[in-house]
């Protein structure tokens, strides 16, 4: 009797199984029918019938038209409901906290955004984040019964042990238990990761990365970060930090980085310090009252007219490139993607200088066999790439739902319960 409740189990992870298999084959490769699925999956006609059926059943699963057959009936075509549910992403980036909802096809539904003047204060941060989940959700209409989760991008190293615990240098966190602090106030399910990881997931399942198995995403920001995507997966290392190449360092003994080393590359390609360069150069200060982002546009328009501001991006694109040609000759990806909001505007106007640099530095045969590619999704793809996070949880448990609005009160009442 005893080995009953396993076979049960049993059962029902390779049910699970099958239904993941068949999740993910839509979802990425959608529309398809039955007998595509059953051929591209290798699971046999029946198996791939009972899982569609029942994910038909628990609207996970639609009808997408159909297409002519080899004689016969037409084909069914089957995608993943975009409707089903709804997924939320929080960048907390360098100057603002910007909460994104989307449906299950990525399609955006609300957003809104906090600055951050007074710096990242671990509670005000928090209390953005939240009022920011609840923003989004009344701006779509949706419950948050209806959300699937919320997937975090932040800065800085995110250890998952027994708690998530962030180590944000750059903030000033150290040891921040970031879920424990949201918990309190949300009991939508957290998915917490680095938010050059996320942006990195988000451009190999929609943008630049499709298609490719070996590829490094960097994201410039304020700061410089990196995912570094092997065999189709993210490169972790031990405690989740790796990625960190804003911190290799480029030219030893040179300037002070934010993380309190000196010549790290971010303390010459992130967008804090390329500006900091330029006023060094020209021994003036940045327009009181603008932002990073209008600073650095300003300087690249000047950079055409050539003086300081041209020196300054010429310097940029050489440290940019021999920071890309590390990556090339310690990964050897197939592609390097470069993103992230002061990434997309340094690569627009100079990505032929990068990669010239790259060349310069990188070993040859490497080199030749990558490429290097703007990111194709924007400057705000971090948000959408935590929004993978509880996509990718969805389809990998093979479309598990989050727990409805009932069992969230119930779970609430007896946490009030526990506390009297």
């Amino acid at each position: 009797m005893g080995v009953v409740p396993h076979q049960r189990s049993t059962v029902r992870d390779l049910r699970r199984g099958n239904s993941a298999v068949v999740l993910w084959q839509l979802y990425f490769d959608g529309p398809a029918s039955r007998q595509e699925l059953s051929r591209l999956t290798g699971l046999s006609a029946g198996t791939v019938g009972n899982v569609v059926s029942d994910l038909i059943a628990s609207g996970v699963v639609i009808t997408a038209g159909s297409m002519d057959s080899d004689g016969g009936r037409p084909h069914v075509l089957l995608r993943v409901n975009p409707g089903y549910r709804s997924v939320i992403g929080v960048d907390v980036g360098e100057t603002c906290v910007r909460v994104e909802l989307f449906d299950l096809a990525m399609t955006l539904r609300a957003k809104v955004s906090y600055e951050l003047a007074g710096g990242h204060d671990v509670e005000f941060v928090v209390d953005r984040v939240l009022a920011g989940i609840k923003a989004v959700c009344a701006e779509a209409g949706v419950s948050e019964g209806d959300v699937l989760g919320v997937g975090i991008g932040v800065s800085g190293v995110v250890e998952h042990g027994a708690e998530v615990l962030v180590h944000g240098q750059t903030f000033g966190w150290d040891a921040v238990p970031l879920e424990r602090l949201l918990r309190a106030g949300t009991d939508l399910p957290l998915h917490i990761d680095n938010g050059a990881k996320n942006m990195g997931q988000a451009e190999m399942w929609f943008g630049a990365g499709r298609g490719c198995r070996h590829a490094v995403v960097v994201l410039i920001g304020s700061g410089v970060g990196a995912s570094i995507i092997t065999h189709g997966s993210t490169y972790r290392g031990v405690t989740s930090s790796a990625g960190e190449w804003g911190h290799t360092t480029v030219h030893v003994g040179g300037r002070r980085c934010r993380c309190g080393a000196r010549g790290c590359l971010e303390a010459y390609v992130g967008a804090e310090a390329v500006l900091e360069r330029y006023q060094e150069a020209r021994r003036g200060r940045r327009r009181r009252g603008a932002s990073e982002e209008a600073a650095l546009a300003e300087l690249l328009d000047a950079a055409e007219r050539g003086g300081v501001a041209a020196e300054v991006l010429d310097e940029t694109a050489t440290y940019l490139g021999a920071g890309i040609a590390n990556l090339i000759n310690l990964f050897n990806p197939e592609r390097i993607i470069v993103g992230g909001w002061a990434g997309l505007l340094l690569g627009s106007r100079l990505l032929a200088k990068i990669t010239a640099a790259a060349a310069e530095h990188a070993l040859d045969h490497p080199f030749a066999q990558t490429s290097i590619e703007l990111g194709r999704l924007g400057p705000d793809a971090v948000a959408m790439g935590a929004a993978t996070l509880p996509v990718e949880h969805f389809l990998a448990t093979g479309g598990a739902s989050a727990p409805s609005d009932r069992d969230r009160i119930a779970h609430r009442a007896g946490k009030r319960h526990d506390s009297a």
